[in-house]
């Protein structure tokens, strides 16, 4: 196979743009990366198969000996990072005017392009062996599903900074090209067909680098307090319980049967409350133009840019003994993202003060729409019955929910509505009303015989489900009509994103450090940014956002 590959079968309408791109090979230590996750899937695998006859696999062992195990062993490690070798020198990327191409495949070649007018967020993921070797992969969020992402990996982590940055300015409208020793530059051609390796442009030539958006951090979470968050949850409570129950079992009927059966739960246990360590360890979140920067990670480390606009619903949720510290976790839903991943790039703040967590909220949805937001948010967060302006399950609720009737209840601002919910676990759910997907209505038998109904607001794959549990069936009705006009009076008002207007212009509210901060940002975002491509005559926009959604169309009709 030569080293350099010709045009793959692809889609009408690229094969003409080929031409005019710059295809480039990532780093080359990429198949290592790579290559070592094959050794330790087969390595898995055969540890299953060993554990479930140990004593047949010890008696082959001794027949053969440890070195030809071994030695099989090293062959599936080079069989492995071989094959990485071979899909790498199969695999190449570049970056256009309209998308960024993805090249790959050994036996079955494939051709992927996202189209920078559809990105929704990209983001900068450094797995374990990825972080000691300094490199990083470069995922680019597109709407369209769970799977029409471009992941680009691995690259080094400052070329990956600096393609982000690329990508994001292409997006917004800049132009980039290189200048050679003449000093012409290609306006929007990044130069002709071929394979180069990341970063250079040849003899006499200069890669012009896209301006990187200033950032200013607002939120950072101790690890002492995330661990803390995590000892006091409720999975670590329910696993300690499991053992202590196990064990009492075990030591009564004097057989290890109990801790065999149990095991497999106790490691799903073990193993989220490890995972979510893992992955919200150092989390920090900073303010920058294009978007809320969260950073966090303790093997894997991710950064990534959460883009407010993006935001579709919004959920702060207490469990029982975080509420004598008052810590809160902070979860979104963002249109986007595929569901798998969810979990890791949904969470605003894992666990932080009530001053935190608003913090959070605000800078998702700086105008509530209210003339007194934090005496809103107070009472949805802690409050219950109808104090600030909310409306509650009827007493008659109390045979469903005898605990939490008088908590559950919602309220309507100008701009969003609040769901408040729950006595053990208390939980409030924002929803701007612009972003509302349908809504509906959902009455069981015993709610049917009592005059109660649930109203529920759909809203993109996430964490976060909306809904207000057990009310009036006459009030439910009223309001699934009364959100329905709401939502569709704020598409028909919303007009492009302006994010950083609104955190300036509700900035008075915020602490003096927060409002500084918001003040530095929006003096570095309004400083104009040098041209990047020298032929173009008018100065480019500033590359600091992503570009704005298109203005949402009429919600769904109720279901």
């Amino acid at each position: 196979m030569s080293g350099v590959a010709g045009p793959a079968p692809v889609d009408v309408g690229t094969a003409g743009a080929d031409d005019q791109l710059r295809w480039q090979r990532f780093h080359p230590v990429t198949p290592v990366v790579k290559g070592w996750k094959i050794f330790v899937v087969l390595l898995f695998v055969a540890g299953q198969q060993v554990s479930v006859n140990v004593t047949s696999a010890q008696r082959a062992v001794d027949a053969v000996g440890w070195w030809p195990v071994l030695a099989l062993m090293g062959l599936v490690l080079l069989a492995g990072v071989g094959y990485s070798a071979l899909a790498w020198r199969m695999t190449r990327y570049a970056i256009g005017d309209e998308a960024v191409h993805l090249r790959q495949g050994v036996l079955f070649r494939q051709h992927r392009a996202a189209r920078l007018d559809r990105i929704q967020a990209i983001d900068v993921v450094q797995p374990l062996l990825a972080r000691i070797m300094g490199l990083a992969e470069l995922k680019v969020e597109v709407a369209g599903g769970s799977d029409s992402g471009v992941a680009l990996s691995f690259l080094r982590e400052s070329e990956a900074q600096e393609l982000r940055a690329e990508i994001l300015a292409r997006a917004a409208g800049v132009r980039f090209g290189r200048t050679g020793a003449g000093g012409e530059g290609a306006a929007g051609v990044d130069g002709a067909g071929g394979d180069a390796p990341r970063g250079g442009g040849g003899a006499g030539a200069a890669r012009v680098l896209a301006p990187t958006a200033p950032e200013r951090e607002l939120i950072a979470v101790p690890p002492g307090r995330l661990v803390a968050s995590i000892v006091l949850s409720g999975a670590a409570i329910a696993a300690a319980v499991t053992v202590a129950a196990v064990l009492v079992v075990a030591v009564v009927m004097r057989e290890v049967g109990p801790v065999l059966a149990a095991f497999p739960v106790l490691l799903a246990s073990v193993g989220y409350l490890v995972q979510r360590f893992n992955s919200e360890f150092g989390f920090r979140a900073a303010l920058s133009p294009d978007g809320i920067r969260l950073r966090h990670g303790f093997t894997s480390a991710r950064a990534q840019t959460l883009p407010p606009g993006r935001v579709q619903a919004v959920s702060l949720v207490q469990p029982l003994l975080w509420r004598r510290r008052d810590w809160w976790r902070v979860q979104v839903n963002v249109a986007g993202y595929a569901v798998s991943e969810q979990q890791d790039e949904s969470v605003l703040l894992p666990v932080g003060d009530r001053e935190d967590a608003l913090l959070a909220l605000w800078l998702v949805l700086p105008d509530l729409g209210a003339s007194d937001p934090r005496a809103v948010l107070d009472q949805a967060l802690s409050g219950d019955g109808a104090d600030g302006g909310f409306v509650t399950s009827p007493r008659r609720a109390r045979w469903l929910d005898p605990l939490a009737w008088r908590r559950n209840g919602f309220a309507l601002t100008e701009r969003a509505l609040l769901a408040r919910s729950g006595r053990i676990v208390r939980r409030l759910t924002v929803v701007p009303h612009e972003r509302t997907q349908s809504l509906g209505l959902v009455q069981g038998p015993w709610q049917r015989r009592l005059g109660l109904a649930s109203f529920a607001l759909h809203s993109t794959p996430g964490p976060v489900s909306p809904q207000v549990p057990h009310l009036d069936h006459v009030v439910a009705g009223d309001l699934m009509l009364e959100q329905a006009h709401r939502a569709r009076t704020a598409r028909a008002a919303a007009g492009p994103e302006r994010w950083m207007d609104q955190l300036q212009s509700e900035a008075d509210r915020q602490p003096a450090e927060v409002r500084e901060a918001v003040a530095l940002v929006a003096e570095d975002a309004a400083r104009p940014a040098p041209p990047a491509d020298p032929s173009s005559p008018v100065p480019p926009p500033s590359p600091s956002s992503i570009p704005p959604s298109d203005p949402p169309g009429p919600p769904a009709p109720p279901s």
